[in-house]
């Protein structure tokens, strides 16, 4: 094969991985964005904060579930295979997102309705478990020596493709329709889109290979030895939870919250709100890459280092300067601001914590650090924004919450390289 072939072949499968990736992330995201109209759906309530609190933990009851689904469908991963398990993972994603699309309001069917919502958000929760580490994983183990950085990134790469593309629908909506109309039906038309594209995907996903570096692995795991690892590496595990912290709370913080906060906090256009969750995609999707490729030349700790440092520093007083008169070009410039923070710890963070994780439970014990991770943290990252500003009278205290895990990552960071032998493994 030659240089020029072999390259468009890794390039191919990139796409082919993270195409799925993107649909779940895609799905997952909505819900989010689309808080303000779902609470108003499913959970009725004459105070508006309520409403919102009760929308944002059902989201954030969907991370709640990662865990037990890394634990699950990681062992499954790390026993069967990668490419079994993204389909599984796949086929359970569009389930839990045809639940949502589908399942009349709470004036048509009652009480039902936030239970049908909810269980498909545990669906949900419970495939994107292991999605990210599978992904994560895959990719590491099909890179290029030298290039581990770079591809690892795409994973994250691909979820800001969805928020680009779920955002941009969002604007056409807005744009198209009455407020009276989005509120009403509008918000559905983004998961019916979702469900059309299932099935493009199922058939990109089967065509998918195995991994080289799993089949050469003479020694595949049970489900028993694979949990039995998890328990012996435990402070492997919580480590990788708090190196995961500082990139799952400013993802959810600048993408998922935004749109909330833009309309709700600062009263700017929910227009003017999603055009800056675009360039925040844009933004991170930019970076991610780039910052991947640079820790393949200078080594994951010295971006984790000063990415955790520089959030400490400046994620208030930024979000503070923010909400003292508000505009969207302020908006715009913290967004990005937070991006390139986000971006360039995370390029580094993912594929670190797949060198760290023992090769024969790698999707298990990824999936895991990073699912407590979104469960503790990230996933109720706008109900704890929401939270703190209503309790705080802060509207800047949101940049609290992503310094405080901000600090959680240098630690983390601080702990796992403090051993001479991880430090080689991350730069080789």
């Amino acid at each position: 094969m030659t240089t020029s072939t072999a390259s468009q072949s890794k390039f191919s499968t990139v796409l082919r991985v993270t195409s799925g990736n993107f649909m779940e992330m895609f799905d997952f995201f909505l819900f989010g964005f689309y808080a303000t109209h779902i609470s108003k759906a499913f959970f009725p309530s004459d105070n508006e904060f309520a409403s919102l609190m009760l929308t944002f933990m059902t989201f954030g009851a969907g991370f709640l579930m990662r865990p037990l689904g890394a634990i699950i469908l990681g062992a499954y991963v790390d026993r069967v295979g990668r490419r079994q398990g993204l389909i599984v993972t796949l086929a359970l994603m569009a389930l839990g997102t045809m639940l949502i699309a589908f399942v009349p309001s709470y004036a048509t069917i009652g009480a039902l309705a936030p239970l049908l919502v909810l269980i498909g958000r545990l669906l949900q929760g419970f495939s994107a478990g292991v999605e990210l580490g599978g992904v994560s994983v895959y990719l590491a183990e099909m890179a290029t020596p030298g290039n581990k950085g770079f591809y690892v990134s795409w994973q994250s790469a691909s979820q800001q493709v969805a928020i680009i593309v779920a955002a941009a629908i969002g604007y056409l909506l807005s744009t198209s329709l009455t407020p009276a109309e989005v509120s009403g039906w509008g918000w559905r038309i983004p998961f019916f889109i979702g469900c059309l594209i299932v099935p493009v995907l199922f058939v990109i996903r089967r065509s998918l290979q195995e991994t080289e570096e799993f089949m050469r692995r003479k020694h595949r795991p049970s489900t028993g030895q694979i949990f039995r690892s998890m328990i012996e590496n435990w402070k492997l595990v919580i480590a990788g939870m708090m190196l995961v912290s500082m990139t799952t709370v400013s993802f959810y913080l600048i993408t998922v919250y935004t749109p909330t906060f833009g309309k709700n906090v600062l009263k700017l256009s929910t227009e003017a709100s999603l055009i800056v969750t675009l360039c925040v995609g844009l933004s991170n999707f930019i970076w991610l890459p780039i910052m991947g490729a640079l820790s393949d030349r200078v080594g994951r700790r010295p971006l984790l280092v000063t990415f955790t440092v520089l959030t400490i520093l400046t994620a208030y007083p930024a979000v503070n300067w923010l909400v003292h008169d508000a505009s969207f070009a302020k908006m715009l410039i913290v967004e990005l601001w937070l991006s390139f923070l986000y971006a360039s710890y995370n390029g580094a963070m993912v594929v670190a914590l797949t060198e760290v994780m023992p090769a024969d439970v790698r999707t298990a014990g990824f999936s895991l650090a990073y699912s407590l991770a979104t469960a503790v943290f990230g996933g109720f990252t706008p109900a704890i924004a929401t939270g703190l500003i209503e309790y705080t009278h802060d509207k800047a205290a949101p940049g609290i919450w992503m310094s405080t895990a901000a600090v959680c990552g240098l630690i983390a960071t601080l702990i796992l390289y403090r051993n001479k032998a991880v430090r080689q493994a991350a730069t080789a």
